[in-house]
């Protein structure tokens, strides 16, 4: 092996699992603690999940050493909550939720010309090829690591962009971390700024409120209750999921698992709307809890997959466009996000996770709602339309905007 190389060292997944428990309880601790991270809604992920990023980085540029975690189980952690994000969605919201997605499809999709304007722009000042700046723009930020992947080849061998691959990580990377705490301070500034009334309600879709936690009631009926319909809906959005893929419709499985769940829980919500069990009452609290940890695991383990030494090469230009990026972005949901989805409660907790949709991914959007709501009070209606956009009419209308950015 080149003397230069670091030692790799690979965690396995059930150790990687391990870790990522005990990262979450650092990070649910220290919010606990705090009340200044309480007060600008930062999630209890990012803590742990960013402990340990820092930690890898300096194992690899200290003692030579490059942490490679097994995360295997992430991806199902996040089928397991968007699955319950459906089983808990009524019916009801989601029609009265119709204009208010339109509206947020829309702004998204004027960013997402906005966001690679941005990034060509920079990359024409960096005297590179404009087209890298793509790679920059909504490739990384609005579309996610998956996008890179898939585009990069395209960028190698017809544009004949090397580095193509090393751009979208790196902007991916900063993006993401940038996306986990920009929604809560965006929110609180929101907030007092507009004098806007929390909705209070402590019947939060994901978690319990931070000074309701140690007072909800949760029995042994009512997490089983919500474990087997998660399986149930996780059954059925795996065969939906195939039986789209048949009939040429692609979709990402999350997105099939909540569609799953919005059928499954508004189909049982009607059949036994007459009687209601002591367990099925339980079940909601049930499927709260188990999202809570579903997307707390999910976003530790993403984060600590991070590896920040991926930016060597790249500093000056990643740290030019993701300022500029992240600053369009916060300006864009403060201006026009906020007042355009209806100047209310519903519109901040969206506005706290369209750093998400257009910075991060739908794991992150949804995390920074949740702190928001666990601060101030549930709103269903952003539960229902950011999931929506985020996982399945944004990656189509990216798409089409890649391809036609990309054919100029």
């Amino acid at each position: 092996m080149d003397a230069s190389e670091p030692v790799v060292v690979n965690v396995e997944a059930f150790v990687a699992f391990t870790i990522a428990i005990l990262l979450l309880f650092i990070g649910k601790e220290c919010t606990q603690r705090s009340a200044l991270l309480r007060q600008y809604s930062i999630p209890e992920p990012v803590i742990g999940g960013f402990l340990c990023a820092a930690t890898v980085a300096v194992l690899y540029y200290g003692f030579d050493r490059q942490v490679n975690f097994s995360l295997n189980a992430r991806d199902m952690l996040l089928l397991y909550f968007f699955a319950g994000i459906g089983l808990r969605a009524n019916l009801k919201t989601l029609i009265e939720g119709g204009r208010p997605l339109f509206i947020l499809l829309a702004l998204a999709a004027s960013f997402i010309i906005l966001q690679n304007l941005m990034g060509m722009g920079v990359a024409t000042m960096f005297g590179m090829d404009p087209k890298a700046g793509l790679l920059s723009g909504s490739i990384s930020l609005t579309g996610g690591v998956g996008t890179v992947l898939a585009w990069a080849p395209t960028f190698v061998e017809e544009l004949g962009i090397e580095n193509a691959l090393e751009l979208g990580v790196a902007s991916n990377t900063v993006g993401l971390i940038a996306a986990c705490v920009v929604g809560g301070p965006i929110a609180r500034y929101l907030l007092n700024r507009h004098k806007v009334e929390p909705s209070g309600d402590a019947e939060l879709d994901i978690g319990v409120q931070h000074d309701a936690g140690q007072h909800t009631e949760l029995t042994y009926y009512g997490v089983l209750w919500a474990w087997l319909w998660l399986n149930v809906t996780l059954i059925t959005g795996y065969s939906l999921n195939e039986s789209l893929e048949e009939a040429g419709v692609r979709l990402p499985m999350f997105v099939s698992c909540l569609l799953a769940g919005i059928l499954i829980g508004n189909l049982g919500r009607w059949l036994t709307r007459n009687r209601k069990r002591r367990w099925e009452e339980q079940g909601t609290l049930g499927l709260a809890l188990i999202s809570d940890i579903c997307l707390g695991m999910f976003l530790t383990m993403a984060l600590m997959g991070l590896q920040l030494w991926e930016l060597e090469g790249l500093l000056g230009y990643i740290s030019v466009v993701m300022v500029l990026q992240i600053t369009l972005s916060v300006l864009f949901t403060a201006v026009l996000v906020y007042r355009l989805m209806g100047r209310n409660y519903d519109a901040v907790v969206v506005s706290a996770g369209f750093g998400g949709i257009t910075l991060g991914s739908t794991a992150t959007a949804i995390v920074n709602m949740t702190a928001v709501t666990q601060q101030y009070g549930a709103s269903h209606q952003a539960f229902i339309i950011v999931p929506l956009v985020c996982g399945f009419f944004i990656d189509i209308v990216n798409a089409l905007a890649i391809g036609f950015f990309v054919g100029l």
